[in-house]
């Protein structure tokens, strides 16, 4: 179900990708570029890490999966502008599965 999800979700961020920028939210940001784009994930970032923070003090968490929602949305976003759809990400966390998290670090080559 969640990958059906992230599917109709990254196929409609390509259809709005070439909307009119008046017609919607994604294709508005599309017209202002990448920088802004990349600003709203980096906000989102920021109000991620505040909900889970907060989340810890009052034990709701409603906030912090509001957030996340919101984060993955632009992250989501950030990857159409680029070309890339969730399958690239799905992908690469299926190629690190059976990969200790230490070891994976230790084979990057950046």
């Amino acid at each position: 179900m969640t990958h059906d999800v992230l599917a109709q979700l990254a196929a409609t961020l390509e259809e709005r990708k070439s909307a009119a920028a008046d017609s919607s939210y994604v294709a508005s940001l599309h017209a202002k570029g990448l920088n802004k784009i990349l600003e709203k994930v980096g906000e989102e970032s920021i109000e991620t890490i505040i909900a889970a923070k907060d989340a810890v003090t009052s034990g709701d968490k409603s906030e912090l999966i509001y957030e996340t929602a919101d984060l993955w949305f632009h992250t989501l976003v950030m990857l159409s502008h680029l070309d890339l759809g969730p399958d690239a990400i799905l992908d690469e966390l299926a190629r690190r599965f059976n990969l200790s998290g230490l070891e994976e670090k230790a084979n990057r080559t950046k």
